[in-house]
């Protein structure tokens, strides 16, 4: 069963910007697609099983942006 899940995350503003957090969220176990969209502010994760709020979060940190909430 997949799970998708949407954030708004703060600090993208460009292509760069939505491949980073792409790339850090798609590392993660169990990831199944990451779509970011700067303009919009959110990125929508697909995950195969539950989504887990607390390593999204840590990875969007990683790469420098920060996940303000779950939509």
């Amino acid at each position: 069963m997949s799970n998708t899940a949407v954030f708004a995350v703060e600090g993208m503003s460009c292509g760069h910007c939505e491949q980073s957090v792409g790339t850090v969220l798609s590392a993660l176990p169990g990831v199944t697609a990451v779509t970011a969209d700067a303009k919009a502010g959110r990125v929508t994760l697909t995950a195969a099983g539950e989504v887990d709020e607390s390593r999204i979060r840590a990875a969007v940190d990683e790469a420098g942006f920060t996940l303000t909430g779950r939509l």
